[in-house]
């Protein structure tokens, strides 16, 4: 069974930084594509940064620069690092892995806000 577990969220002020996590059991980071998403209250859960099996990134344009997403294939745990945090990064964030199996599997989320 695949488990996906976030953890590292909680209240910062802006200009702040948090680290989230996200620990896997059941698939293989090393051989995963895996990604964070958020979702704020009322609106629709959007795309924030993404790694490949091989370590190749991708992110939101509106976390560039901010947010970098990295991996440890022998814990098998993806983080996020989040700087500089704004009061628009406030939000419920889920880590993703679409394809293990042919399954799309999601945590169950954690909750990042931050303050003005």
């Amino acid at each position: 069974q695949v488990r996906l577990v976030e953890s590292g969220g909680g209240l910062v002020q802006a200009g702040g930084s948090l680290r989230l996590s996200c620990a896997v059991s059941g698939a293989l980071l090393r051989l995963n594509f895996m990604g964070w998403y958020r979702q704020a209250p009322g609106t629709r859960r959007e795309f924030v940064a993404n790694i490949t099996s091989g370590g190749t990134t991708d992110y939101a344009d509106s976390v560039k620069g901010r947010f970098t997403i990295s991996k440890d294939n022998v814990k098998n745990v993806a983080y996020l690092q989040m700087n500089n945090l704004k009061p628009e990064d406030t939000a419920v964030y889920y880590c993703n892995i679409p394809n293990w199996r042919g399954a799309n599997y999601w945590g169950q989320g954690t909750q990042v806000t931050v303050s003005s």
